[in-house]
């Protein structure tokens, strides 16, 4: 079951900063093309991990890029240093990354960022021309389209 609500509401409730990214961002900022994930920047310092892991331990988080789905609740361990986790939770896949490929860690990410309300929450969310250029950086097929899109988007919101 896909609740990007929750995912959405569990991490601002857990005070974590973090920047909304990825396909999702793109339809908060109009696109049309669907996501059944979320995806989100941040640092991952040990204080973000614990608070990731009180957010989220009812939800049975794993980390879904290894085989044998680890729990994120066992690994890695206290004090381990993390770039990206890519998780699977009862509630949906949720992406955690440090960096965004074409803009920059969270630092850089965070400066343009927008602030939107989103369920009941304010959530800063990656610019429109920072998600273009995130999507066009990974340059996969889906991402140039929705950077087309994205780019039609901008234009229409420049004209007024």
């Amino acid at each position: 079951m896909h609740n990007l609500r929750l995912l959405l509401q569990r991490l601002a409730d857990a005070q974590i900063d973090f920047v909304v990214i990825g396909g999702y961002a793109g339809v908060l900022h109009g696109s049309s093309l669907v996501t059944n994930d979320l995806d989100i920047c941040t640092v991952l310092t040990s204080e973000t991990i614990a608070k990731l892991r009180q957010a989220f331990a009812d939800l049975h988080p794993v980390h879904r890029m290894t085989h044998k789905k680890l729990s994120f609740l066992e690994v890695p361990a206290i004090g381990s240093p993390l770039h990206n986790l890519h998780l699977e939770t009862d509630h949906g896949i949720m992406d955690v990354l440090s960096n965004v490929l074409g803009i920059g860690e969270y630092s850089r990410l965070r400066q343009n960022a927008v602030e939107l309300p989103i369920f009941g929450r304010q959530c800063a969310v990656i610019s429109l021309e920072d998600l273009i250029a995130a999507k066009e950086a990974l340059g996969r097929e889906k991402d140039l389209l929705a950077a087309k899109e994205l780019r039609a988007i901008a234009a229409k919101r420049a004209q007024g």
